[in-house]
């Protein structure tokens, strides 16, 4: 029975001093308050962008390690492809074969042809001329006549057909010329993506890769930003950006800079949903910042929708369902409320400043 006995006293005691705890009471006060939308993100290299070849291959040199400052065109990574080296190598021998200077051979050759069957066609030309005269004055035969015709007719024609034939070779020509020139520039433009550059003025932050690796076109290859201007990039969810325009300011606060905080603004609302995430993109830019900032810092953010000078105030803890307050004779009493921070509560009925209120238990 004695175990028995000493449960039953623990139960009591722990009774009694329950029903004598006091309960946390709070007066109603007059302050300011301001409503703010939470926000976590990090810290970005303004123009900050990711690097990629256009072409695959292997890595074979690095121009640069991280923290150099590049300029616009400079030298990041190469890249090697020997098989686009060879299709480059083909490309110069097929215009070197084509260009025009190297088939004078085959011009001349018809020109001979030409002048040939021109000496030929004035020729027959003569004598068909001549028989034709003698024949008006019944001298020859018919037989004669006729063939020195179709002699002439003929050389007329093969004339006219290496005339043709010449025009036709030198227009095949300079379609295979300009052809081969076009294809070698399209070969020696893709042989210069190999050679990857910078797009901005700016500083090199990551280089994922070493020399040697093998990258395609979906391989970040370096990470490269702007060495000195720093913007933040936020997400929001979606129940609170409606509350977001362009132009609020955002006090920040990091884990680098313990107890510090800085101001920012807002400056570009991206206008489309992240489906995985259901947040939007916000970017901002600092007003007042750390010294000293590095890509990808992260940061928590409280974006100011709108602030109320002397409002009446509770502590947010106080609140039942959002609409009750316990008084000081322990009734619930039915409030309105107005703007929200994480703390506090601004009521705009039921209850005046200085009343006395309970906390829930």
């Amino acid at each position: 029975m004695k175990p028995l006995i000493q449960t039953y006293l623990f139960f009591l005691l722990s009774l009694v001093m329950a029903c004598t705890k006091k309960q946390e009471k709070t007066l109603v006060a007059v302050e300011n308050i301001t409503e703010s939308v939470y926000a976590s993100g990090i810290v970005k290299s303004k123009n900050q962008y990711q690097v990629f070849s256009s072409v695959s291959g292997l890595i074979q040199h690095i121009f640069v390690t991280e923290g150099d400052i590049l300029k616009i065109g400079d030298p990041i990574i190469e890249v090697v492809n020997k098989a686009a080296q060879f299709n480059t190598d083909n490309a110069r021998i097929a215009a070197n074969f084509n260009a025009l200077d190297a088939n004078t051979e085959k011009l001349t050759e018809l020109k001979i042809n030409i002048d040939l069957s021109k000496i030929k066609k004035e020729n027959d030309s003569l004598q068909y001329e001549r028989q034709r005269s003698l024949w008006d004055q019944k001298i020859g035969s018919q037989n004669e006549f006729e063939q020195r015709e179709l002699a002439f007719k003929n050389s007329s024609a093969a004339y006219k057909a290496n005339i043709l034939r010449s025009t036709e070779l030198q227009k095949q020509l300079y379609f295979a010329a300009q052809q081969s020139k076009k294809i070698l520039q399209i070969s020696t433009t893709n042989s210069n993506d190999f050679i990857v550059r910078s797009n901005i003025n700016g500083k090199v932050y990551d280089l994922p890769k070493k020399q040697g690796e093998m990258v395609n076109p979906q391989t970040i290859l370096a990470v490269v930003g702007d060495d000195k201007d720093f913007i933040l990039e936020l997400q929001i969810d979606e129940y609170d950006i409606a509350k977001i325009k362009l132009g609020q300011k955002i006090f920040i606060s990091m884990d680098s800079y313990k107890g510090q905080v800085f101001e920012a603004q807002v400056n570009k609302i991206y206008p489309i949903m992240n489906d995985r995430l259901r947040s939007f993109k916000v970017e901002a830019q600092f007003a007042t910042k750390p010294p000293t900032l590095y890509p990808n810092l992260t940061v928590e953010a409280n974006i100011v929708i709108q602030t109320k000078e002397k409002a009446l105030i509770i502590p947010s803890d106080y609140l039942i369902d959002d609409t009750y307050v316990l008084t000081k004779n322990k009734q619930k009493v039915k409030v309105q409320i107005g703007l929200k921070d994480y703390q506090k509560v601004e009521i705009l009925s039921g209850i005046i400043a200085n009343d006395v209120i309970y906390k829930p238990q």
